[in-house]
């Protein structure tokens, strides 16, 4: 069977991936600030999904609606997140904040070498190393996602009263053309 399937080459699909995300935000129900909350909320989360093992998702969903966030938006805001590879970029950064946040020398703070097939076979030290040496890394990578969710609340918000507001145009630019057709036919 033949498709006709346009193929994209690598960037043209991460564009496209953010355009869908961000149609699907300017969407998602629940007004302005629920909606920008939400989407903040989860963009800081996933600048700790690396230092945490990915154990920051069993608290996403109960931290979304402790601050009364929109799921849908703070789901599109960790998936943007992880699209733009800051949470990777920034992990240098995050480990010389943190050293200069908590200056205290962790023991076994030197990463050894793990094989897989160690931890396949039982041994979880990489996992007790990875804590022990992340503890810089987690904490620079918290105040980075929480000045990131700051500045992207605000930045969703006017972006989602803005996408409101043309909307709202757009709509009333219908109705006067359904009116004019009416009257006149």
């Amino acid at each position: 069977m033949k498709t006709n399937a346009k193929k994209y080459i690598f960037f043209q699909r991460v564009i496209r991936a953010f355009r869908l995300n961000f149609i699907k935000l300017f969407r998602s129900p629940g007004g302005a600030k629920k909606v920008s909350l939400g989407f903040a909320i989860g963009f800081g989360l996933e600048m700790i999904v690396i230092s945490t093992a990915s154990l920051i998702y069993l608290l996403f969903y109960p931290i979304v609606r402790l601050f009364r966030g929109s799921l849908p938006a703070a789901i599109i805001g960790n998936v943007i997140g992880k699209l733009t590879f800051l949470p990777v970029l920034l992990l240098p950064v995050a480990h010389r904040l943190g050293r200069i946040i908590y200056p205290v020398k962790i023991e076994g703070a030197r990463m050894p070498h793990h094989a897989f097939k160690a931890l396949l076979s039982g041994n979880f030290q990489v996992l007790t190393d990875i804590l022990y040496g992340g503890l810089h890394v987690l904490i620079g990578m918290s105040i980075i996602g929480a000045c990131l969710g700051v500045v992207s609340y605000f930045v969703i918000y006017k972006l989602y009263e803005k996408q409101r507001e043309l909307r709202l145009v757009k709509r009333h630019q219908r109705k006067n053309n359904a009116r004019l057709e009416n009257s006149l036919g």
